[in-house]
């Protein structure tokens, strides 16, 4: 049980975990595994488990095209569990209080964090980066 939404943990493959991002693609997983792995930290990663309710399928005749929406095809991608064995990780606490660094060893910015930067400049507080 978590002790808030921003410090959950649980049993991934038989080890208990604090969790780091629920449904996340392949590529979002390696990237994240390979930081935290890094930084020290054993990762666990298991599948995410399906939808509860699945959406109903599209009714088409033979010669109507069969039209995918974008959320039955994100529905359709295979996602993650990320989680690391150290139940006392908190994503939130470890980039706003720089624990974390890159393998350039530079600190780990919300924006490297997120992906939307290669290069973490954390010379650049978070709340002046535009």
């Amino acid at each position: 049980m978590a002790i808030n939404k921003n410090h959950e943990f649980e049993e991934l493959d038989g080890v208990k975990c604090a969790i780091v991002e629920k449904n996340v693609l392949r590529e979002r997983v390696a990237f994240l595994e390979k930081l935290l792995s890094f930084n020290n930290y054993t990762v666990v990663v298991v599948a995410s488990p399906p939808p509860k309710a699945a959406a109903p399928a599209p009714v088409t005749t033979a010669t109507e095209p069969s039209t995918e929406t974008p959320a039955t095809a994100l529905a359709s991608l295979e996602t993650f569990t990320v989680g690391v064995t150290d139940v006392a990780f908190n994503a939130t606490n470890a980039i706003f209080g720089r624990l974390l660094k890159t393998p350039g060893g530079r600190v780990v910015t919300l924006a490297y964090w997120k992906q939307k930067e290669s290069i973490a400049h954390d010379e650049i507080p978070y709340y002046e980066n535009r």
